[in-house]
Parts: C-alpha cells; sequence; structure tokens
C-alpha cells in the first residue's frame, strides 16, 4: 500500500471517526485530536496485517476517544458552572430520514444525557445504535466479549429511551419556538413563549468560569421566565441574530460588534413542548464555531 493510499483510505473514513469521536467526547476540538492521534498511529503501524483498514482505524479511535474521556472525567467534575458539549454548526441533509437522525444523534440534550454513562456503554451504544456496526465488531473493538457487548448496549438502550432525549420536533414548530424566544429576548414580550414550555423546563448555561453565566440549571417555567425577563432580556435585546442548525436542530448564535456571545439550542419533550434550554457562553467552546446565516 503506497502513501496515496494510506492517505485516501483514511481520508475516506475521517469523517465517520471525527462523527464518533465528538458525539462519544462533546468537543469537536477533542474529536479532532483523537482523530489525529488514530492517523499518526495509522502511519506508523505496519497495514501487511491488516485485513479490514476501516475496522481497524474504528477500534483505534474509539479506544484512544475512550482515554481522552476517562482524563477529562475530573476537569468536568470540577468545571465551574454547567458543562454542556461544544456546540457544531450542521448542515441540513439532503433527505428529512438523513436529517431525523441526525437531529437524534447529536443534539445537546443526547449528547449530555451520554455524560450520564460510562465510557465504555456510550463507545457501545453508539457504535452499534448510531453508526449500526454488529455486536460482534463493537465487542472487538471494546475487547469485549460478545455477551458483556450486547449488556452494555442495553442498560445505554433502556437508559436513552426512559429520557426520550432521541425525539426530534417538526421543523414547523422548531421555528414557531424560535419565533417566540425572539419576541421574549428581544422585546421582553414573554407569554407566547409561555405557551409553548413543558411542565419540566430548564435552562443551563456554561460560561466555563471565564465570562458571566447562570451557576446552576434553572427548573420551572416561573424561574426560566423570570430570568428571561430580569437577565436575557436586557442582555439580548441590542444583539445580532444568526438562526442556524446547531447539532442538528434549529438554534440561534448571537453576536455583539461582531463577536459571538452566545449559541442557544434547544431540546423537547414528546409532546412538541420547550423543555430545555442550552446557552453557550464559554468562549473557548465558541471560538470554532462558525457563524452563518441561514435565514
Amino acid at each position: 500500500m503506497t502513501a496515496t493510499d494510506d492517505h485516501r483510505l483514511f481520508a475516506q473514513t475521517a469523517p465517520m471517526l471525527t462523527g464518533l469521536a465528538y458525539r462519544i467526547l462533546g468537543s469537536r476540538a477533542d474529536a479532532e485530536d483523537a482523530v489525529q492521534d488514530t492517523f499518526l498511529k495509522w502511519q506508523h503501524t505496519d497495514r501487511n496485517g491488516i485485513d479490514n483498514p476501516a475496522a481497524w482505524l474504528t477500534t483505534a479511535c474509539t479506544r484512544r476517544c475512550i482515554d481522552l474521556l476517562r482524563s477529562a472525567h475530573r476537569s468536568r467534575v470540577d468545571y465551574v458552572g454547567s458543562w454542556l458539549p461544544e456546540p457544531i454548526h450542521t448542515e441540513a441533509a439532503d433527505q428529512p430520514e438523513q436529517q431525523l437522525a441526525l437531529a437524534s444523534s447529536l443534539s445537546t440534550a443526547f449528547l449530555l444525557l451520554l455524560e450520564r454513562l460510562t465510557p465504555k456503554e456510550r463507545a457501545a451504544y453508539l457504535l452499534y445504535e448510531i453508526f449500526e456496526q454488529p455486536y460482534h465488531d463493537v465487542a472487538r473493538t471494546l475487547d469485549i466479549e460478545e455477551a458483556a457487548c450486547r449488556k452494555l448496549v442495553q442498560r445505554a438502550r433502556e437508559h436513552v429511551e426512559r429520557s426520550k432525549v432521541r425525539h426530534v420536533t417538526p421543523a414547523e414548530q422548531q421555528e414557531q419556538l424560535l419565533a417566540a424566544f425572539e419576541a421574549a429576548l428581544v422585546e421582553g414580550r414573554t407569554a407566547p413563549l409561555a405557551a409553548l414550555l413543558s411542565e419540566q423546563i430548564a435552562l443551563r448555561a456554561d460560561g466555563g468560569g471565564k465570562v458571566t453565566a447562570v451557576a446552576e440549571a434553572l427548573h420551572g417555567r416561573d424561574a426560566v421566565l423570570g430570568f428571561i425577563e430580569a437577565v436575557l432580556h436586557p442582555a439580548c435585546r441590542n444583539d445580532r441574530w444568526l438562526f442556524v442548525d446547531l447539532n442538528g436542530s434549529r438554534g440561534v448564535i448571537l453576536e455583539r460588534d461582531g463577536k459571538i456571545e452566545a449559541a442557544i439550542s434547544f431540546g423537547y419533550d414528546d409532546a412538541d413542548r420547550l423543555r430545555d434550554i442550552f446557552i453557550m457562553r464559554n468562549p473557548d467552546k465558541l471560538a470554532r464555531l462558525e457563524a452563518v446565516r441561514i435565514r
């Protein structure tokens, strides 16, 4: 195999590896590091005994992600305020079923739920449920017996299904929510938004200890609407609003003086009511986010 063949084969696999790594780690920067580490390992490995290069790369990348995830555990436990996954701008898929799959496996709510799983549960679930790899391949990747792999996936699946975070709200209702959210933050009119809130509504903000952000999650309509009226409306009413696809669903980027101040994504319950508001303010996580006006 020539060097050109090496690079071409890796390039073909890299998008899948990046998607897997991002879902495991919740960080695009860390995901890209994991994929780069995988490429370096690939370059220094004797490929003569590798029958399935894609499987080898998937295994190497997954194991590297698990190592990084374990290393990151302490920093996330000690994190100042709420830790949220790094938001990413996503392009709309060509087919409705592709968009549904993208949104259900990339949402902030889903990635945040994965934080409650063990590293191996997370990897097993993603490889089997999202990337549709057979149990025996997943077991080989994780270096465990197939029976143990099935148990990992089952435990993770039960956790995900109970939370219903993979429910995807129709696009037209997402747009209705965005209009109501804009009215609340820009004009101070909260009644349209209040009508769309779940009883279990929660608001979380990630400032990383570097900028001002609510330190703990707010729960319930009164707390969330009160925060919007008292804090978000005065702070955000003059910002430039960019409506974009964030993590597979409609979201908002707020700009001030040409600088991204916040990226806001949403989560819904199975009745299509707003259940989560996620506000990313950590400048390190916003630095890599491309602001693209699409409306």
